[in-house]
């Protein structure tokens, strides 16, 4: 672009190229369609005249930007009487010098254009410039804020889910829940069966552990018969159901939330609303039926297992025999011990199911997403456990069980 010394310069377009004038007034006609535009004080006149079109003409390739870098200009104005047919490409033309406009802070008075231009202008609205701004870092209050709104919202996710199980349970022993009974199946499989191994090497190991420690310790109060009683009311009442609770937490509940995850990313969940499925009963009741109905079983087999552990350790080496071991254990371990072990149990593989569930169906669409939700729902899992147990216990020594 070139730019002239004088007060008044005129400029002419078209599609062959760029011709100047340095008369203010006596613009040359352009051998072709165009613009033309005239520099007078503060004021850039363009003129649009002749058909514009992509097919033919080339318009947006030549603006008159550089008058523009003018000083003392403010505003660009328009002439559009000798407008033919136009399309796209004049649309585009425009939004270039708009831009230029905005960017030298010079008003772009579309008055001149035809009424058509108008609205579509508005819709190419122009970009704010990325400004260099820093943010305040939050403060302790406000970050603590955040996290207990982020947790209260989390509680009514969940407080909704739990109270949908519970109006959904009298439909579905009648049979009347949209579930495949193959699914079902498969989970209560995956929540049986497939844990076993896992549950019975961790539930060994644990009750070993606290026969060695606690028989060392009754040891120095010649009280190591008492081991057996340890060993019994540790394992129902705590033990067993928290280290089974954990374990299914890692393993099923991750597995829930990661499954659920993949689901939502490649748009499955979309395609079973679409089609009318209930989420709910077709994925979430079926999971945390499963679960909770077979996490009493399974505590049970941890803490026989756990049992069988600390007997090996009580009788081979705080030398106890077999009778002694089992008359103690029978007086140790009450009914209310039992009570308390499957209510435990019941609670956290409801607990466990919920929490995957939510995780997986709050999660994003990415492949990072089903990493990201399995993680939440075992840390979740496990932490919700723990802090449930505690409450139990609490209620217990209230209740005198």
């Amino acid at each position: 672009m070139v730019a002239m010394p004088s007060s008044a310069i005129g400029v002419v377009g078209a599609s062959t190229g760029l011709e100047l004038d340095a008369a203010p007034l006596a613009l040359r006609a352009a051998s072709r369609s165009g613009w033309r535009a005239c520099l007078r004080a503060d004021t850039l006149a363009v003129s649009l005249h002749g058909d514009w079109s992509v097919r033919s003409d080339e318009f947006g390739a030549h603006t008159p930007i550089g008058l523009l870098q003018e000083p003392g200009v403010r505003s660009v104005v328009f002439d559009s009487s000798g407008l033919g047919r136009w399309d796209s490409s004049l649309l585009s033309f425009l939004w270039c010098l708009r831009e230029a406009s905005a960017a030298h802070r010079i008003n772009f008075d579309e008055s001149g254009l035809p009424a058509a231009t108008r609205p579509l202008l508005a819709l190419l609205q122009t970009e704010p410039r990325a400004t260099a701004t820093v943010r305040a870092r939050p403060g302790i209050a406000e970050r603590v804020g955040e996290w207990a709104l982020a947790r209260c919202s989390d509680g009514v996710v969940l407080a909704s889910l739990a109270g949908e199980a519970v109006l959904r349970a009298a439909p579905a022993l009648r049979g009347k829940i949209r579930t495949r009974a193959s699914d079902l199946s498969k989970l209560i499989y995956g929540a049986s069966a497939a844990a076993l191994p896992m549950v019975a090497l961790v539930s060994v190991l644990v009750g070993a552990i606290v026969a060695f420690v606690g028989g060392i310790q009754l040891r120095r109060l010649g009280a190591e018969v008492y081991v057996s009683n340890l060993i019994g009311v540790t394992e129902i009442r705590e033990m067993a159901p928290l280290i089974t609770a954990i374990l299914m937490s890692g393993r099923t509940g991750s597995a829930y939330a990661a499954e659920i995850a993949a689901m939502q990313g490649s748009e499955e969940l979309d395609a079973l609303r679409a089609l009318g499925i209930p989420i709910f009963d077709y994925l979430v009741f079926p999971r945390l039926a499963a679960l909770g109905a077979l996490m009493a079983p399974l505590c049970t087999y941890a803490a026989a297992l756990g049992i069988l552990g600390g007997f090996a350790v009580a009788v081979s080496m705080m030398h106890v025999s077999t009778g002694i071991f089992t008359a103690h254990l029978l007086d140790a371990v009450a009914g209310s011990d039992v009570a308390l072990g499957f209510a435990k149990s019941i609670a956290f593989g409801g607990w466990i199911a919920l929490a995957g569930c939510r995780i997986g169906l709050s999660a994003g669409r990415s492949a990072s997403d089903v990493g990201r939700a399995a993680t939440t729902a075992a840390v979740s899992g496990i932490v919700g456990v723990i802090a449930l147990d505690a409450l139990f216990d609490v209620c217990a020594e209230a209740l005198g069980i």
